[in-house]
This record gives structure tokens, C-alpha cells and sequence, in this order.
């Protein structure tokens, strides 16, 4: 039988989520579309059904099934992304490529990846011996080789957002398969050498950044978004000004139905609610690696640990963008920002968390 605990969790952030873009996105639903709930219902239609539909198949399917088709998803993963590269299923934001479209329906093949890459990477690390694991030849080079070819492809369209959630779930699995810990040094050293790069080479992320640093300096350019946030958040105080009554997602406000709903919900919701909600994350992420912990196997364990890496990560730059202590990257907070590729696959993904807890062994 399934965890009913992790079931019971996850339905209460899923509700919360379309809880929260029902009032979030309801001006920006009105004025683009003269329909409130404009969000709402897309979100249900191509997000919580399909999601819905994919957990319910996951938390059936013996999770070890995919272990057989590993080298496809990878080849799966790598296709997704030289997808949207290609001209007449390309859907251009701004000057990211990171949506493919079908018709009237585009879907963001990044949000697909996080799982297709990691069933191959569990699958990859568990063949592995620990003595495999520490030898650069057969340990490190071939992980890095893997991760770099993703990562590359990333950067492209740029999605520096996916990428750092991707490497972060990567490393996490490395790490728990019993990679050295001096790999993490060097793993670091390049991420920082990465980082000035992409900083140097893109005014646009520098800009960013510094914004991250000084968000005083452009109030009303580059720093507008973040201030707006941190506004949002402030006004709340510690009961919020109610549900439905937010201020500043009345076009004040980026990206409410996205990025930003968590700036939303915490004007509306207050300090008190919002911290109900976070220990609600912080219970299912807990749920999680209780699974992990217990899975019969390698793969199991990997997936697991992968999943609620995956997860918690987004959750925590997601939030921490909102309130100034990360940089803004555009990643959605999971189960509750518009987005229904995002909500799809993570719902898929907790559905196979749900097969592994059938499997549980007692410890």
C-alpha cells in the first residue's frame, strides 16, 4: 500500500497551490483575457489532470520498470531539449527558447528532463561500485561528461534555472551513491568558474545579480521585481490582509501566477500561515527521504533521494528569490506556481515516490 502520510501531504500542498493562483492570477486573468479564472482552469486542464493521471499510473507501475529503459531517457532528455531549437516548434519568452509548441499547446521540456535524467542517472549510479564511484575514469569523468552535455543544452536556450536544479538533483544522487566528498571541491570550483561566466558573457544576469546584491540601485528597472516582492511579503505582517485581498498583484507585481506567488501569498496569508505552509513542504520532503531510506534497493533509494532533491531545491530558490537571498532565476515553486508542465511532472514524480513507499523495508 502506498504512504497515505506522503498522499495526505501532497494533496494538501496540490490544494493549497490552486487555492493560491485562483486569487493570485485572478486581475491578470481578467485583463488579458476577461476571464478570472482564466489560470485557474488552465492550470486543472493541463497541469492537476494530466498530473493527476501520470501519479495514479506511476504509483502502480513497479518503479524498478524504469531501470530497464535508463539509456532512453536519457536519449529522451537530450532530444527534449535540441527540440526547442528547432524551428517552427521553438516558442520564443523574451530571449529564452525553453517551450516547444504543439498547435495551441506548448509544454517546457526542462520540467520533463528533472525526471527523464534522473531514472537515468539512478540507473547509472546504482551499476556502479563504490570503487567504480572513486575512479575518476569510471566515476567522474563519465558523470560530469553526462551532466555537461545537459547542462550545455541549458545554457543555450538559456534556462540557467532548470540547469541549477538539474545539477543540484544530479549531485545530490552522487553524493548519497558514495561519490568522495573531494569531487564536491572540484565540483564547486567549477560551478564558481561557471558562474563567472555566465555573469561576464550576459549583462542581463549581471544585472541581475547585482540587483541580488543592491536592491536599491534600480527600483524601477531590473530591481522592480524583487522590490515589489519583498513589499508584498512586508505587507502581509503576521495574519496577512486576508485571501483575496493582495494589493500588489494588481499589476504591481511580476509574474503572480508564477515566480512570484509565494510574494502573493504571503501579503494575503500572513507570517503565521505562511509558516503552516512550510512546515508542510518540510513535512513531505521529510516523508520523502523516510522512503529513500527505506527502499528495497540502490535504484529505489537514488530515485527517491533524487525526487525530493529535486523538489526541495526548486522550493528553496524558488522562495529564497522572493525574499532576497537568492538571486530571481524564473523557477516555479513546485505544486503551486502556474505551469502545467511543472505541476504534471512533478505529480508523476511523487507518483513514483508512492510506489517505492509500497516497497518499504522495515528498519
Amino acid at each position: 500500500m502506498s504512504d497515505r502520510t506522503l498522499l495526505v501531504l501532497l494533496s494538501g500542498l496540490v490544494l493549497f497551490g490552486l487555492a493560491m493562483l485562483a486569487s493570485a492570477s485572478w486581475p491578470l486573468g481578467f485583463d488579458k483575457f476577461h476571464d478570472g479564472y482564466y489560470f485557474l482552469k488552465h492550470q486543472v486542464i493541463f497541469g492537476l489532470i494530466p498530473g493527476v493521471i501520470g501519479a495514479v499510473i506511476a504509483s502502480r507501475i513497479p518503479y524498478s520498470f524504469y531501470r530497464d529503459y535508463a539509456f532512453l531517457m536519457l536519449l529522451v532528455s537530450i532530444g527534449l531539449l535540441v527540440l526547442v531549437f528547432v524551428p517552427g516548434l521553438q516558442a520564443d519568452f523574451g530571449s529564452s527558447k525553453s517551450w516547444i509548441t504543439l498547435g495551441s499547446f506548448s509544454i517546457q521540456p526542462s520540467e520533463i528532463v528533472k525526471l527523464t535524467f534522473l531514472i537515468y542517472l539512478a540507473a547509472w549510479m546504482e551499476k556502479r561500485s563504490k570503487d567504480d564511484l572513486h575512479n575518476i575514469n569510471t566515476g567522474l569523468i563519465p558523470f560530469m561528461t553526462i551532466l555537461g552535455i545537459v547542462m550545455g543544452l541549458l545554457i543555450l536556450e538559456p534556462d540557467t534555472g532548470s540547469m541549477a536544479i538539474i545539477v543540484a538533483m544530479s549531485l545530490a544522487v552522487y553524493f548519497v551513491a558514495g561519490a568522495p566528498l573531494r569531487y564536491f571541491f572540484i565540483f564547486g570550483g567549477l560551478g564558481a568558474g561557471l558562474f563567472w561566466l555566465l555573469i561576464r558573457f550576459s549583462p542581463y544576469r549581471a544585472a541581475r545579480f547585482m540587483t541580488f546584491l543592491h536592491p536599491e540601485l534600480d527600483p524601477q528597472g531590473v530591481g522592480y521585481h524583487i522590490n515589489q516582492a519583498l513589499l508584498a511579503i512586508g505587507s502581509g505582517g503576521i495574519f496577512g490582509r486576508g485571501y483575496g485581498h493582495s494589493v500588489q498583484k494588481f499589476q504591481y507585481l511580476p509574474e503572480v501566477e508564477g515566480d512570484s506567488i509565494f510574494a502573493v501569498a504571503g501579503e494575503e496569508l500572513g507570517f503565521i500561515l505562511i509558516l503552516a505552509f512550510l512546515v508542510l513542504y518540510v513535512a513531505f520532503l521529510w516523508r520523502g527521504l523516510t522512503i529513500a531510506d527505506k527502499a528495497p534497493d540502490a535504484f529505489g533509494r537514488y530515485l527517491a533521494v533524487g525526487i525530493v532533491a529535486w523538489i526541495g531545491i526548486q522550493a528553496f530558490v524558488n522562495i529564497g528569490a522572493m525574499v532576497g537571498v537568492l538571486p530571481i532565476t524564473g523557477v516555479p515553486l513546485p505544486f503551486v506556481s502556474y505551469g502545467g508542465t511543472s505541476l504534471a511532472v512533478c505529480l508523476t514524480a511523487a507518483g513514483i515516490l508512492l510506489n517505492i513507499s509500497k516497497e518499504m523495508k522495515e528498519v
